[in-house]
């Protein structure tokens, strides 16, 4: 898997915004693999690339659950 060479590390206050979810939604998506992010200290780091993929499995998801 090719990443961008610029990938942006989130905090897990920009990572909720970004997502447009709660903490307690990410944090849980966090526990159960979902998202895949590092703990550091007492917060989490996260790739913007790896949200764009939680983003994107969530879309396909989505759709092949409105059929």
């Amino acid at each position: 898997m090719i990443r961008d060479h610029e990938d942006i590390v989130l905090t897990t206050q920009e990572a909720c915004h970004y997502l447009r979810i709660s903490r307690p939604t990410y944090l849980k998506y966090l526990y159960l693999g979902r998202i895949k992010g590092a703990k550091a200290g007492k917060g989490w780091k996260v790739l913007k690339s790896e949200l764009d993929r939680f983003l994107k499995g969530e879309s396909e998801h989505t759709q092949a659950a409105s059929f």
